[in-house]
């Protein structure tokens, strides 16, 4: 067993421990209030990054981004104010999403010494990986252009879009999680068609950022709050309606 009982912390939230770490943990986590949310944190990651439904940018992109966005060209000075950049909110949410990042990162590492999880987890790592670059490659583009709205209910949700990588990122920030047993969930909105998902958060969340193929085509990003399943037309009115063109 490990000397530092906290170093389990990535390893338990993914059952990648033996009976007697497991039993030692389950002591710690009821001293350890820390552990506790980093525990639930990490499982609740872990399933994001499951399914392929999420997307968060890695520790080193924060440096990146937040020389980038000094080189990102302004809106129009017709464009109106709900669309105006805000940098360092964008900063901020890039920062907090890359702790995620790293939590998973760390708990990778740990849980390879269980031979018969590693494969699983070595998918989820290398799209993980993927989707980091490809952010990465969207957040520094020269071309970067960004977009906000407020949430009805507090908080904001920005979008920024590059047409030379064709794809954006949605950066959803907001005061406070629906009510229990409801959820936040995103729309794109394409000139003549509906509104179709691109992705839904867990019960509790209230920030994510989430990386969109095709983003420039869209007219319209849309926030709204749904029952926790997978909704398959938007519950209105929107908590928030982002206007990209």
């Amino acid at each position: 067993m490990t000397t530092d009982i906290h170093a389990l912390v990535g390893a338990y939230a993914l059952d990648a421990v033996d009976d007697v770490e497991r039993a030692a943990f389950d002591r710690h986590l009821r001293e350890c209030e820390n552990c506790r949310v980093e525990v639930d944190e990490l499982r609740a990651a872990s399933a994001r990054l499951a399914d392929g439904a999420w997307s968060v940018p890695p520790p080193g992109l924060r440096d990146e981004v937040m020389t980038a966005i000094g080189r990102t060209r302004q809106l129009s000075p017709a464009a109106p104010a709900k669309a105006r950049r805000d940098a360092s909110r964008l900063r901020r949410l890039t920062a907090a999403a890359a702790v995620v990042v790293a939590a998973v990162g760390a708990g990778t590492a740990v849980y390879q010494v269980q031979d018969h999880r590693v494969r699983r987890e070595q998918g989820i790592a290398a799209a993980a990986r993927a989707s980091e670059a490809r952010v990465r490659a969207i957040l520094t583009a020269p071309d970067l252009v960004t977009h906000e709205e407020t949430l009805a209910d507090g908080g904001r949700v920005t979008v920024a879009s590059s047409r030379l990588h064709d794809a954006g990122v949605i950066v959803l920030d907001a005061d406070g999680a629906p009510s229990s047993g409801r959820v936040f969930q995103l729309w794109t909105i394409r000139p003549g068609g509906a509104p179709e998902p691109v992705g839904r958060m867990i019960p509790g969340q209230t920030a994510v950022v989430q990386l969109v193929e095709g983003l420039p085509g869209v007219t319209d990003v849309g926030v709204t709050v749904e029952p926790d399943n997978a909704a398959t037309t938007p519950t209105l009115p929107m908590k928030a309606d982002v206007k990209l063109v």
